[in-house]
């Protein structure tokens, strides 16, 4: 058992920590920082150099477009102030200070790096065209009366991807048919598999 004096002295004890925990929790801290030096300059972007087509593009006939309607004229609307008001008044700016502007320092010797190289539309088809190619040919080796269900959806879906994949690539949204013809030849090499 616990005698009187203990249990005062624990009861204290806790009631003393449940105050310093209560006050420590109301406490915010907060870092206030300044800018220091002038604001960064901003490199110019790199020159490109673009690679030869591998394939030839085929364009439509393009027939010669009317020229567009003139786009309608949005104007603000004035703000109207009351007779009554005062003109506001902007803020002086702050005086020059004394202190001396920064030194510059010297320009560090810039390194030259070679231009990256941008493939033509026809040179990016390459891969996604063997992709699908490889996709549909796991399809047209998976027997599909023995496929279950599920077998029978994934192959749908592959076949829909394959179908996805060439509109892309005639669409030229290379990025997107690369995705379609992943997503097919997965689904493709996984029923092969089964």
């Amino acid at each position: 058992m616990i005698e009187m004096p203990q249990l005062r002295r624990l009861l204290g004890i806790s009631v003393l920590g449940l105050g310093i925990v209560g006050v420590s929790a109301c406490v915010r801290t907060s870092a206030k920082t300044v800018p220091d030096g002038p604001p960064l300059e901003v490199p110019a972007p790199p020159a490109r150099v673009i690679a030869p087509a591998d394939e030839p593009i085929a364009t439509a006939p393009t027939e010669p477009l009317e020229p567009a309607p003139a786009p309608t004229s949005m104007t603000r609307r004035p703000i109207r102030r009351p007779a009554n008001a005062e003109p506001v008044q902007k803020p002086e700016p702050n005086p020059p200070a004394d202190t001396p502007p920064p030194q510059a320092t010297p320009p560090e010797p810039a390194v030259t790096t070679p231009p990256p190289t941008l493939r033509a539309p026809g040179s990016a088809a390459k891969p996604i065209r063997d992709l699908v190619a490889r996709a549909q040919r796991d399809l047209s080796r998976v027997d599909y009366a023995k496929l279950t269900e599920a077998g029978k959806a994934q192959y749908e879906q592959s076949k829909r991807f394959v179908q996805q994949a060439e509109q892309a690539l005639k669409d030229q949204n290379f990025v997107f048919a690369q995705t379609l013809a992943d997503k097919a030849a997965t689904l493709a090499a996984e029923l092969l598999g089964r």
